[in-house]
């Protein structure tokens, strides 16, 4: 069991501190990814993949927004575009237990276009604001968007302000920023991740515009000494993918962004074996080995024999008869 005393408030209500978060990522940000990041850091603020209000309300409530205590804190990121329909969402995600509900206004995924929400929603503010009062009046839980600098070739600054303006005017909690405009046509999911340039000074100038409203800051930033360089212009930041590609990064937030002064691993194999117990009890309900490991598998990034051991798993997880033995035979190759 996580030690989550380090999170709680007086009250006993988890904190949420945006300071250092791990970006929802579509086929990433699943439970399995969330607890085992946890064990890295116990204060970032994670969040689940997207899920569509429409699937919330009509769903399996239980399928998509289960996860465990552990993971706390945890942000819900929904998509939509109809007030009524998030309303009916947050009040589902509120009784679940979320600390946080986001709304995607980044994704510019053909997918996410067809049912009007994510970035595509940039170009009607008005929209959005109605969707974030929505989303404030289901319940006591704060309310964020995440969304990008612009859309298209859109290319003014007072623009994306206008855009924000409206959301801090309906009440939003935080803004975080993907410091990059989403091309709606033209570029993949994946392009959109590394095309469009970056615009982090457009970030730190928003938040001279808004000095009390909590700026969040996204996009193309790699390591801890860039996250300490955006915090003295900015309120937090969150990674995307590189804690996933190598998440022994994260066993270093909590003494340096967070300030706590002992730091809870020593090695990547403690962590890995901190692991262990839940997949075993993940294994008996009868998850596959596959859906666990897969979020480990760059967790001995740049080590002796890492990608002799990631090899072993990768081949050998999937088997019918896989389990705990392919990971202590995987072990063999870390010395």
């Amino acid at each position: 069991m996580l030690d989550t005393s380090v999170f709680l408030e007086s009250d006993d209500k988890l904190a949420v501190n945006r300071r250092f978060s791990i970006a929802p990522m579509m086929a990433y940000s699943d439970r399995h990814s969330r607890y085992f990041l946890r064990l890295l850091s116990q204060r970032s603020l994670q969040y689940t993949e997207m899920v569509t209000a429409a699937a919330v309300v009509h769903g399996d409530q239980d399928y998509l927004l289960g996860f465990s205590p552990e993971e706390h804190p945890l942000a819900v990121q929904l998509g939509g575009s109809n007030p009524e329909q998030l309303y009916q969402a947050a009040k589902i995600c509120t009784d679940y237990g979320f600390d946080e509900i986001n709304l995607n206004c980044g994704c510019p995924s053909d997918r996410v276009q067809s049912g009007s929400f994510g970035a595509c929603l940039m170009a009607d503010p008005g929209i959005v604001a109605e969707c974030v009062s929505a989303l404030r009046s289901a319940g006591d839980l704060p309310v964020t968007v995440k969304h990008r600098t612009g859309i298209d070739q859109q290319d003014e600054y007072d623009v994306f302000r206008n855009f924000v303006q409206i959301q801090i005017q309906a009440g939003v909690d935080a803004l975080i920023v993907h410091a990059r405009n989403a091309w709606l046509q033209g570029l993949s999911p994946k392009q959109n991740r590394d095309i469009p340039p970056l615009r982090y000074e457009w970030v730190y100038r928003l938040k001279q515009d808004f000095p009390d409203t909590e700026i969040i800051i996204n996009g193309g930033i790699k390591n801890l000494d860039e996250v300490q360089q955006h915090l003295k212009l900015v309120d937090g930041v969150m990674l995307g993918r590189e804690p996933y590609h190598n998440p022994y990064l994260l066993h270093q937030v909590d003494a340096q962004i967070f300030g706590q002064t002992k730091e809870r691993f020593i090695s990547r194999f403690e962590v890995l074996q901190s692991y262990y117990p839940y997949i075993e009890a993940q294994l008996e309900k009868g998850q596959p080995l596959t859906r666990m490991v897969r979020h480990i598998i760059g967790l001995f990034h740049g080590e002796p024999n890492a990608r002799q051991w990631r090899r072993y798993i990768s081949e050998n997880a999937s088997k019918k008869s896989s389990g705990m033995n392919v990971l202590y035979e995987a072990e063999q190759f870390l010395g």
